[in-house]
């Protein structure tokens, strides 16, 4: 799959462990594959985003997993139960990845096309105010 790359979010991934790589490239795919409209940014300082009409996930690397922050505001199902905290939050929630630990693509890939649905219908600050 080719999309355009931010030279920094190539840095910050590049700098990482081999297997934090390889969690954050899967990431990065996945995210890329749910539109093709979906750009990459540097926020914070450091953090990459993915973003299309919104915030879709962030990557944020620590000592010993990796989290993908799901900007939804706790609205995007969650079937496949992949989803390990943040579940009370109001804004987002997120997925920890630990060396090893498997990644449901097809369960990521559906809860990023949710959340670009949510963005495109004016974001979760919006439906949430309208319920």
């Amino acid at each position: 799959m080719t999309y355009r790359k931010d030279p920094r979010v190539d840095q910050y991934i590049g700098a990482l462990p081999p297997w934090q790589q390889a969690v954050c490239l899967k990431v990065r795919d996945l995210v890329h594959a749910a539109d093709p409209g979906v750009e990459e940014t540097i926020k914070r300082t450091v953090q990459p985003y993915f973003v299309l009409q919104g915030n879709i996930c962030a990557l944020l690397a620590t000592k010993d997993h990796v989290n993908v922050f799901l900007y939804d505001g706790g609205l995007t199902p969650d079937p496949h139960n992949i989803i390990t905290g943040g579940h009370g939050n109001k804004t987002g929630r997120m997925i920890s990845y630990y060396a090893d630990d498997p990644i449901n693509e097809d369960a990521l890939l559906e809860m990023f096309r949710a959340i670009i649905e949510t963005n495109r219908a004016g974001g979760w600050r919006k439906i949430k105010g309208s319920q």
